[in-house]
């Protein structure tokens, strides 16, 4: 007998959101009780599976860091985040908002991503947490 997941219909998208999309390859770093079940639910219902770990081999498109102040360097974590990161791949950084515990302050990650080498695209209001989008620059065409 197959089981469905059924989410409430007032259930925020949140892989929508996050522009997460069918058949994608997602990884997942710094679970802990804390994390966003209704979050996680939702990316991998979209995805049709788990989500990889920090373990993984695979080339991935999206990595989600869940990432809350006192979990160590952003920098060093997010130069991690993207060697398994695909070219068009891109890293969400989840952080508890304002007020909770374990919020980070905005400028930590938009300083930490340029060290890292990846640009910050946008941000995103994901319940009790924040994204912020972290891409690769492009990479320039040689000039002729």
């Amino acid at each position: 007998m197959e089981t469905t997941t059924v989410v409430a219909a007032d259930a925020p998208n949140y892989a929508q959101i996050l522009g997460i999309e069918p058949g994608m390859v997602v990884q997942e770093l710094g679970w802990d009780e804390d994390t966003d079940d209704s979050l996680r639910e939702a990316v991998e219902i979209i995805i049709g599976g788990e989500m990889e770990d920090e373990g993984t081999d695979e080339v991935v498109d999206v990595v989600l860091l869940w990432w809350r102040d006192g979990d160590g360097d952003l920098v060093d974590e997010l130069m991690d985040a993207i060697t398994p990161l695909g070219d068009e791949g891109f890293v969400w950084v989840l952080s508890p908002k304002t007020g909770l515990s374990g919020h980070v302050v905005p400028s930590e990650i938009a300083e930490s991503a340029p060290t890292a080498g990846l640009n910050q695209t946008s941000a995103a209001n994901l319940g009790d947490w924040s994204g912020s989008r972290l891409v690769q620059p492009k990479s320039r065409a040689p000039r002729r």
